[in-house]
């Protein structure tokens, strides 16, 4: 028992490794950390693997082994499992990357319209699809604005609305004050640039990382105490290159969500890269929103104003 199942414990060692060292692995080459921490909670996908063929191999090496990486996930992303949502909370809000390609617009309106939002923002919309969902929005908020391929329709009046410069060349950031019965709170809709994963150059998000320390810059000089950030960062909350914008910002889905909350791919969801983020407001519940004709899923979120 003991002599069996030396390359199954060191698996188990390995992936304990990545989770308790994620933060240590370089982006100098390729933006490994990046990518690591992008899918870091499906490391835990070792530990059943690793489980079952221990007990075919009867390895003790290996179920002894397997203790790192048990304790190492559990204390990283167990908290997630639970329900943190609470009762309360005085204004909703969602976001959706409606998907330029979305061969249903009207029907993602709809749905969007009956979320129950004060506020929904849209990333990725394109000129094309505007007046479609500006009618299918219509009917449930009163004002709008548009800035490039982000949006922001409310059921509460809108000021000071501009868009946010994230040093990408064109319009894919707002920031506008709602003015809510229960006081200003300022909103953000950003859109960071796409990551991808290529062969020769690993995971190629240095745009993206240069606009999410412009996005912070500008989160950071906001004169509003309540903010709300919503959008597609193409990013998780564990990657690094987005601590411009999370370390100042609480997740809603992490403070007070009912399990990881992914949202992207639609049809196999496997990160969180669209995001609630808020500063001076209570989160009371996240939650995700059924699919539409997009590759993501719409979320939203509910807080105390």
């Amino acid at each position: 028992m003991w002599r069996r199942g030396f390359v199954l414990a060191l698996v188990a060692v390995l992936a304990a490794l990545v989770m308790a060292l994620h933060s240590h692995i370089p982006n100098t080459i390729g933006n490994l950390g990046s990518l690591a921490e992008t899918f870091l909670p499906w490391f835990g996908i070792v530990i059943p693997v690793v489980l079952v063929l221990a007990l075919v191999r009867r390895s003790a090496t290996a179920l002894v082994a397997l203790v790192l990486p048990v304790a190492l996930w559990l204390n990283l992303f167990g908290g997630l499992v639970v329900s943190k949502e609470a009762t309360g909370g005085d204004f909703t809000v969602a976001t959706h990357n409606v998907d330029a390609d979305n061969p249903d617009p009207a029907g993602t309106a709809k749905d969007l319209a009956h979320s129950g939002a004060d506020v929904v923002a849209l990333e990725e919309l394109t000129p094309a699809a505007l007046p479609t969902y500006a009618k299918g929005l219509a009917g449930a908020y009163r004002y709008h604005a548009v800035e490039g391929t982000v949006a922001l329709w409310s059921k509460y009046p809108m000021s000071g609305t501009h868009a946010v410069d994230i040093r990408i060349g064109w319009k894919r950031a707002m920031r506008s004050v709602i003015s809510t019965p229960h006081g200003e709170v300022a909103v953000y809709v950003a859109h960071l640039p796409s990551v991808r994963v290529k062969v020769h150059a690993g995971f190629t998000a240095n745009q993206r990382d240069s606009s999410a320390n412009a996005l912070g810059e500008a989160i950071s000089a906001e004169p509003q105490h309540r903010v709300v950030l919503l959008g597609d960062l193409n990013g998780t909350m564990n990657d690094r290159s987005l601590d411009a914008v999370t370390a100042q910002m609480r997740s809603t889905q992490g403070a007070a969500g009912d399990g990881y909350g992914f949202s992207w791919p639609a049809a196999f969801p496997m990160a969180r890269i669209d995001q609630i983020m808020v500063r001076g407001v209570d989160p009371k519940s996240s939650w995700t929103l059924p699919g539409t004709g997009s590759d993501h899923l719409p979320i939203a979120a509910r807080v105390e104003l």
